[in-house]
């Protein structure tokens, strides 16, 4: 998405995916791009294994992330190292709902979607600035979609922005409506943690995510007698789920008998 708007401004693309650091930083260093599209938390380890090589990256100067949050402190570590970071709001049904300017005042609505804020599972419009669910209504004719529930929590800012543009705004992620979550710009759902215990024949487990400083840390605590199930657990996870995470195996009966299956710790903001 991010790669299909710099070509329509004339712009050079080369796609770098994920992993392989230190090849990212030798190509970074040779090509000499001038700006990064992608996770926040991805360029961070970027530019630390540049820093770790000692290469500098003077070409990169902004960058437009998405996928996951941008925490104040991430986005000042950025500044720091003269990166001007921006993220933008979107998802993979919809494309872009919504980005940020200079002026960093909120989300301005992107001009071809219509977006309300409804009370969850309601679809019941809230009061301006209360806190709902966003539902996005796109016309794409190759690809229309009504009153889609993202299962994003925000709210609508009053007034404009002091760039200039006069669209409506939105506050920023401020969490999940559902128990789904996003780690690392992946989604995990309820049901896919049900099937990761299914496959062990475990009938008990809770997805916890942290924050450890800017990363996203995730713990699955799963009841069981067998303390040697964690590895295959672990492994059956990331199979799933596309990434990883720390299994802890606890007593049996020791999990709170709430309906919980994910919670997610992470300060919200």
């Amino acid at each position: 998405m991010i790669e299909t708007g710099a070509h329509a401004l004339g712009c050079a693309v080369f796609p770098g995916g994920v992993g392989n650091t230190e090849q990212q930083v030798r190509a970074i260093a040779d090509l000499q791009p001038a700006g990064y599209g992608g996770t926040p938390s991805f360029l961070k380890i970027i530019l630390e294994k540049a820093a770790e090589l000692g290469t500098p990256l003077p070409s990169l100067k902004k960058a437009l992330v998405s996928g996951e949050a941008l925490p104040p402190s991430l986005r000042a570590w950025f500044t720091e190292r003269g990166v001007a970071v921006l993220q933008c709001y979107a998802t993979a049904d919809l494309g872009l709902i919504a980005y940020e300017s200079a002026a960093d005042a909120g989300m301005i609505l992107d001009e071809q979607v219509i977006v309300e804020i409804t009370r969850p599972g309601t679809g019941d419009p809230v009061a301006l600035g209360e806190v709902g669910e966003v539902v996005v209504t796109s016309f794409n004719p190759d690809y229309p979609l009504i009153r889609f529930a993202t299962g994003d929590l925000s709210a609508f800012l009053p007034g404009h922005s002091a760039c200039g543009r006069t669209g409506m705004r939105l506050k920023g992620w401020l969490g999940r409506a559902d128990q789904t979550a996003k780690i690392k710009g992946m989604f995990v759902h309820p049901a896919q943690v049900a099937e990761v215990l299914k496959r062990h024949g475990l009938s008990k487990g809770r997805l916890v995510i942290e924050k450890d400083g800017d990363f996203d840390l995730a713990i699955l605590s799963v009841e069981s007698a067998d303390a040697s199930v964690s590895g295959a657990v672990a492994e059956s996870f990331q199979a799933l789920c596309k990434l990883r995470a720390t299994v802890l195996i606890v007593a049996l009966g020791s999990l709170p008998n709430d309906g919980k299956v994910i919670d997610d710790k992470r300060p919200v903001g």
